[in-house]
This record gives C-alpha cells, structure tokens and sequence, in this order.
C-alpha cells in the first residue's frame, strides 16, 4: 500500500531556541520504553518448555508460528549444502554484490583482532594478556517482515576472523520458506550449521540446547520484541551482542546538500518499521522546509510509503538550532545509531562527537552504503546506549585471559604486599598462603 500523493506527511519541528525545547526533545526520544509485560509472560513460557521439551517443543512452535510442520528435528536442520546451492543459484549481480561485501567486511574485521602480549618485570615475574575465541557462537537473522543477507555476512564474518570454530546460525521460515540469499550469504561467511527456527524458542535453543541444537557461548543478531525479550532473559547463561532497538538516524545538514538526498536518506531508515526514528538536524529554517517539501513529493514513490510515513509522523523530526556548534551538542545528546555529518567539513565536526554508533562524513556518504558494503559493522547500538557501548566486532567473539607467573623473587616480593592488604580484610588464609612463598631474608 502506498501513500496517497495528497497526503501530507506532517513531521514534529523543533527549535532549539524554544524555552521547552529541552524537554520536548527528550520526549521525542523516549519512545517505545514502557515495558510489555504481555511480551515478558510469552517469552517466559517459551523459554521454558524449550527448556524442558528441548525439541519437541521447537517442532511446536515452529508449527504454531511459522505455519509448516517439521514432522522431526532432523527436518530443524538445513543441510549445509543447501547453501552452497543456494550461492549457486545466484544471478553473477547478486553473488557478486554478496562476495564483495562480505570481503570488504573481512578486511575491515581483519583490523579489529586482538593479539596476546606479555612483558617480563626485572625479578622475572611474567604479566601479560591471552586472546583466545569463544567456542562455539549462535547467529539470529531475521526471517519474518524481511529477510536479512547483510546481517548474516555482518554478524558471521567478524566471528570466523576471530577464530570461533562453531558459528550456529537460526533463521525463521514462515511457510518453510527461506530466503535463498540468507542461504548464500550463509555460505560465503563461513557458518556451520543452520536451523530453520526463529522467535524466543530459537534464542532459548541456542541457549540451553536441545537434543539437536546445541548450546552456544553468546547469541548476536537483531530480532523482533520478542527475540530482544528472550536474549536479555537468557544473558547470564550465554553472553549477548547487545538489546537492539528499533533503527536510528541522525543528519546534520549545513543546509547546502541536496534536500532530495536528505529526503531519501531520512526514508532510509524510516521504511525499516513504524518505530524507527529519522531525525534532521540544521541551522538552517529555510532548508529544513525545503527538505520537508521533497519528503512530500517523493514519498508517494516509495514501496513501503505507508511504514515511512508512520515512522516520520510519530518519531521523526525536524530540527533548527543556532549553530552547528548546537547541532553537534543535539547529536551527542541522542547519542544515535546512524549519525550523518552532511557539511563542507566533516572530519572537523567528527572529533567533536562523542556519542554515535557510526559517523558518515560529508554528503556523498549515505548512511546506507554501511548497512550493506563499506565494511564496518552495522550492528550499532541504539536507543542512545552509544552513550556506553560500541560497534559489534571481532572483539567481541575473542576473550582475554590474565596471565600471571611468578618468580621465586616476585612470589616472595609481591607476597608481602598481599599478605598485608588480606590479613587487613580479615583474611587470614589468604595472608597465609602469600606468606609461604616468602623468602626468609635471615
């Protein structure tokens, strides 16, 4: 369904020079906070039948939710030659547009890797850190509203560049339907097995495994609600990429780039779903009706016209402020996924940013082109936690390790600085075992 070219699609305006200004922003940025407690009892339940009918349950729910019956687990499966296929299968665009994304994804990752060090104090004592991979990792890609390839190849490759030997990846097939490029990009990235489950059930199979599944060490990869809802309930058990919110975008304009570019690369983000955020941020009045005017005239083109123009009317906005001193200070506060730097001086404006997932500088770099093939990752953090977390990474698939040797000279020296910081905690048996190794200087 389109939007009719009639509609007028009425995005919030902002002004940084409003009294209210401050508040009305942060309401517009609240959105989607209020916790689902209908969503929290679902996920609990699933969980926990997988938890204790393992596969069986899973045949269920896959019944029940994606409409095809599995008859058996082994059916859960598909053949890793099926994914060879399905690369196979591929028109020359489309498999080369894969395999040239996903090297440059590589390459990018290859940058990422953490290596082990040590050093030598001069009594001998060895200090230093050991990176290893985790060893076995579970990948969601989305199946339902779409399918994903650019996930897989984001999600699988920084695994395999840090060496996890046993990438598990579960997709959701309604209909038992799979997209063939998830397949194929499943092929070029190097995953190990693949199950056609989705939803909180494949999140708890990752987790605690089944008769067929079995369990990982951490779960990456977007979902829905519900996906989101189980990966947070089952961290503890397994480790999490991160709780993933609905999509983000933030430009700031200087007001001379081509408002049909801004228009377009707001829609960008927009069409994803109706609670994604697409946000425009300049000092210039006039170019941000000019901008509003191109959304209106371009919209009725757009495929999924009704979902972007959802997104606009309810989370969107249209920003004026003072400066583009202003505009970098309404970025760091948002803190957003996606973060556009659409001025004449982009790196400058860049070292001022504190808080985004991944800055695009100057106007020929759409956000879009780091969904698919720049080669950094888009797994960002959203919903302002790049306040506090970073892009997914190979970093993230590695684990560091504390190395400690001591010799007889560190033992007896460093031992006596323990046993005095534990017998001051009251910690006897601790002191103690510092003080054996100490030398007797008599």
């Amino acid at each position: 369904m389109r939007a009719a070219a009639s509609e007028m699609i009425e995005i919030t305006r902002l002004n940084s020079q409003d009294p209210v200004f401050r508040q009305s922003l942060e309401k517009l940025l609240t959105r989607g906070e209020t916790a689902d407690r209908r969503i929290n009892t679902v996920v609990e339940e699933i969980i926990t039948a997988v938890r204790e009918r393992g596969d069986a349950a899973l045949i269920e729910m896959t019944e029940r939710f994606d409409n095809w019956s599995a008859g058996s687990a082994t059916n859960l499966e598909i053949p890793v030659a099926h994914c060879v296929e399905a690369l196979q299968s591929l028109g020359d665009a489309e498999r080369g547009a894969l395999e040239l994304a996903a090297e440059r994804v590589r390459m990018y990752a290859e940058h990422q890797k953490l290596d082990s060090w040590s050093y030598m104090e001069a009594n001998g004592t060895l200090l230093g850190q050991q990176v290893t991979p985790m060893d076995r990792v579970g990948l969601y890609v989305p199946g339902g509203k779409a399918a994903y390839p650019s996930s897989v190849l984001m999600n699988a490759i920084p695994a395999k560049v840090a060496g996890v030997p046993e990438l598990i990846m579960v997709v959701p097939t309604p209909g038992g339907e799979v997209n063939p490029m998830v397949l194929a990009a499943a092929s070029i990235a190097g995953v190990d097995r693949v199950f056609a489950i989705g939803g909180a059930q494949a999140v708890a199979a990752l987790a605690y495994g089944t008769e067929s599944i079995p369990p990982v060490d951490k779960i990456v990869g977007p979902g829905n609600a519900y996906v989101a809802t189980a990966k947070r309930m089952v961290f503890g058990k397994v480790g999490i990429d991160m709780i993933a919110g609905p999509s983000e975008i933030l430009v700031i304009c200087d007001g001379q780039t081509d408002p049909d570019w801004i228009a377009v690369d707001l829609f960008s983000q927009a069409e994803h779903d109706e609670d994604a955020q697409s946000i425009l941020v300049s000092p210039d009045a006039v170019f941000l009706s000019r901008v509003a005017e191109s959304i209106n005239r371009l919209l009725p083109d757009m495929p999924r016209a009704d979902v972007i123009s959802e997104s606009l009317r309810g989370q969107g906005a249209l920003i004026q402020v003072r400066d583009l001193d202003e505009a970098v200070e309404v970025a760091n506060s948002v803190a957003p996924e996606h973060l556009e730097l659409s001025v004449e001086e982009p790196q400058t404006l860049a070292t001022r940013i504190r808080h985004a997932g991944a800055i695009f500088m100057g106007r020929y770099t759409a956000e879009v082109l780091g969904d698919y093939c720049a080669g950094p990752n888009h797994v960002l953090p959203t919903s302002r936690t790049a306040r506090f977390s970073s892009p997914l990474g190979v970093y993230d698939f590695q684990k560091r390790t504390s190395l400690i040797q001591c010799s007889p000279e560190g033992a007896s020296e460093l031992g006596r600085t323990a046993a005095i910081l534990a017998h001051g905690e009251g910690l006897t048996a601790h002191a103690r075992s510092a003080e054996v190794r100490i030398k007797d200087d008599n």
